[in-house]
């Protein structure tokens, strides 16, 4: 995949942390209008849709024959598991614990890029990935409280684990399929196979189609799934994975910030520290001393 130049970097880092952060608040008040899995499989597969206009004019680089066993990978281990996961366990843990879970995906991935991707896995990079780690647990530690289940600790960890796995997957791959199919295909795989399991648990009558609901909806599938997936794959597939999975811990910080507007929720001392904490975490894991790499920084 073609390298990006910093701005871009930026630029797609920043839209991601912001959108995948909002996404939490938004989640949430969705789900006041409609159960989990039908939610999460309309908003996957009406994202793939969204992508699919993109991804049409490319249709010589599809080569679905050669490709498709990566796509449907790919869905199982990004969508259905990773989402799947998170949308059941949700109702067995408290959300503060289990989102602070879901967030030990950068040092899984920083691990896995170490083993299967030949990534350097240095001192500073493994205290960095570790204090951010503890940020999120810190930001997270107000939804510590309540019924800690065993089988939502366990859900939690197995979508950490996919996540990873799947970024992983996507980055090994990423020079054998079009980067814009590949998430096309993986949020239609996904999103069918969510709205199927959801349809067989769930009423669609329980939907209720207002306009909140409406606008909501659109917002999440265009910018936080469709967009949001191409520009973290497209990050992943340009740099090393285990710096732009760094970049993840900010978005636990977002969703905070977001939920204290829309959902009045307090800012708390655990908010700054847990930042402070995600900043340095970030600046180990993405600077390369000179006596390792014998240059400066960045991805």
């Amino acid at each position: 995949m073609k390298k990006l130049t910093r701005t871009h970097t930026i630029m797609l880092l920043a839209f991601l942390v912001i959108v995948w952060g909002v996404n939490w608040p938004l989640s949430k008040m969705a789900l006041s209008y409609a159960p989990p899995l039908l939610f999460a499989g309309i908003r996957t597969l009406l994202g793939g849709l969204i992508l699919l206009v993109f991804a049409l004019p490319r249709y010589k680089s599809l080569r679905f024959k050669e490709t498709w066993h990566i796509y449907v990978v790919s869905a199982f281990l990004n969508i259905i598991l990773f989402y799947g996961l998170q949308t059941v366990g949700l109702g067995s843990a408290p959300a503060g614990l289990f989102s602070a879970i879901v967030f030990i995906e950068p040092i899984l991935l920083g691990i896995f890029s170490c083993i299967w991707l030949g990534e350097t896995m240095y001192k500073l990079k493994i205290i960095g990935l570790v204090l951010g780690f503890s940020g999120v647990a810190i930001i997270s530690a107000s939804g510590f409280s309540g019924n800690i289940s065993v089988i939502g600790i366990i859900l939690a960890l197995g979508s950490a684990l996919s996540w990873a796995l799947g970024t992983v997957y996507v980055k090994k791959t990423s020079d054998r399929v079009d980067s814009i199919w590949m998430v096309t295909f993986q949020l239609i795989i996904g999103g069918i196979f969510l709205l199927t399991l959801g349809s067989g648990f769930e009423s669609w009558s329980n939907i209720h189609w207002e306009m909140p609901f409406t606008i909501n909806l659109l917002f999440i599938s265009t910018f936080v799934i469709a967009f949001g997936w191409l520009a973290f794959f497209t990050l992943v597939g340009s740099g090393e994975a285990s710096k732009v999975g760094s970049f993840t811990f900010l978005i636990p910080l977002i969703a905070i910030l977001f939920s204290s507007f829309l959902l009045n929720e307090h800012i708390t001392l655990n908010l700054l520290i847990g930042l402070i904490l995600i900043v340095i975490s970030i600046l180990f894991v993405n600077i390369k001393l000179k006596s390792q790499t014998g240059a400066g920084v960045g991805l």
